[in-house]
Formats: C-alpha cells, sequence, structure tokens
C-alpha cells in the first residue's frame, strides 16, 4: 500500500518517473548492436562426412567409428555424439565453456586428416562446421516427385537449384543430401544432450523420397 499512498500523494513524481524510465528504454534499444547473425558462443563443431553408396551400418562402421576415437584426443572436448544416415555421417563436438574454438577447429582438422588414413580408399575431406548464426539455416528444401528417382533428385538439386542459392548475396552455399529413414545413432561422453536435427540440411536443401 506504500507504493499506492505515494502515488496518490506525489502524482507528479510517479509520472517524472515513468516518463524517465520510458526516455531510457528508448535510448538503450536505439544504442544497442545489432546484428543479423550474432556470435553464439556456443563451443560446437560439426563435421560431415559424405561417402556415396554406403548404408548407415557401413558408415559407422568404416567411417564414423575412427572420427570418434580420435576426436577424443582433442583438447577441451566434452563429448561426442554420431549420426550415421544413408552415405552421411554426423558427428558434433562439445567443448567445454571457454575453449579456444579457432584452435579447436585446427585440432579438428588435424584428427580429421589423421583419421582418414584409416577409411576406405576415395574418402573425400569432410565438411568441418562452426556452429554460429551464419550456419543456421533460414530454411529447408525438400524435394519429392512420382515420376523421377532419387538420383534425378539429386542431380536436378546439386546443379540446377543449387547455384541459384548459392549465388545470393550473403548466401552461405546450399548442401545438398540424400536421406533415408534407416539411421545410426551413438553419443560418447560425460553428459546426455540431443543432437541437433538440422545439421543434416545445412545449407537450405534436403533431398527425400515421400
Amino acid at each position: 500500500m506504500s507504493l499506492v499512498s505515494f502515488a496518490l500523494r506525489r502524482p507528479i513524481s510517479l509520472l517524472m518517473m515513468v516518463v524517465a524510465a520510458a526516455l531510457v528504454g528508448f535510448l538503450a534499444l536505439d544504442r544497442m548492436p545489432r546484428d543479423i547473425f550474432p556470435d553464439l558462443g556456443v563451443p560446437v563443431l560439426y563435421v560431415a562426412q559424405p561417402y556415396g553408396g554406403m548404408d548407415p551400418a557401413q558408415m559407422e562402421g568404416f567411417i564414423v567409428n575412427y572420427y570418434e576415437y580420435h576426436f577424443l584426443y582433442i583438447t577441451g572436448i566434452e563429448h561426442v555424439e554420431s549420426k550415421s544416415i544413408q552415405g552421411v555421417g554426423l558427428i558434433k563436438l562439445q567443448f567445454h565453456p571457454g575453449t579456444n574454438m579457432a584452435q579447436a577447429v585446427a585440432e579438428t582438422v588435424s584428427y580429421v586428416d589423421r583419421a582418414r588414413a584409416f577409411m576406405p580408399t576415395g574418402t573425400v575431406p569432410p565438411f568441418v562446421m562452426r556452429f554460429d548464426g551464419g550456419s543456421v539455416p533460414v530454411g529447408d528444401l525438400v524435394f519429392s516427385s512420382k515420376t523421377k528417382t532419387v538420383a534425378e533428385l539429386q542431380d536436378a538439386a546439386l546443379f540446377k537449384v543449387r547455384p541459384l542459392f548459392a549465388t545470393l548475396p550473403g548466401g552461405l552455399g546450399a548442401a545438398a543430401l540424400r536421406l533415408e529413414p534407416a539411421h545410426h545413432h551413438r553419443q560418447l561422453g560425460s553428459r546426455e544432450a540431443a543432437f541437433v536435427q538440422h545439421v543434416a540440411g545445412r545449407g537450405g536443401a534436403g533431398i527425400g523420397r515421400r
């Protein structure tokens, strides 16, 4: 009741306080820095390894296992998560807060090269991505057709649609992935965390069959 009594006794003072608070809010809003893709400060890296023709079990046995083993030697690593789908292996590296991410990226690339020495011939270098505002897709484009095969849809996405997105100002480029329902998921580490499903659609294009 003291606040009500103060407002009744000093209405002008209370009005000035409200106006001052509103002015401070407007000034703070006007001077607040703006960034479309802010630095989220999330100590997370993603490694996406494609290998056409391998099923999820083969991806896990011939590709992902070697990455999981070597990534545990990276400085500051907290835990490693992996997901194997048709032709693609996805690995999430979670680091402890305060980890130097530039150093973490450099170490990850070096251990990627070391792990690839144990992989089948023809394994191409993977995509190593840091999770920040610029790597989050703004949309997913899914292709489906009753008359065309998955290979034809993938060719259309890679050679007709993808170049259109790659030339947009400020665009990071679209990644076209062929996704199948079957997958293997495994997590290593000291703490459970949900795997970020949209990594498979990084860049805005996912190709599937309905």
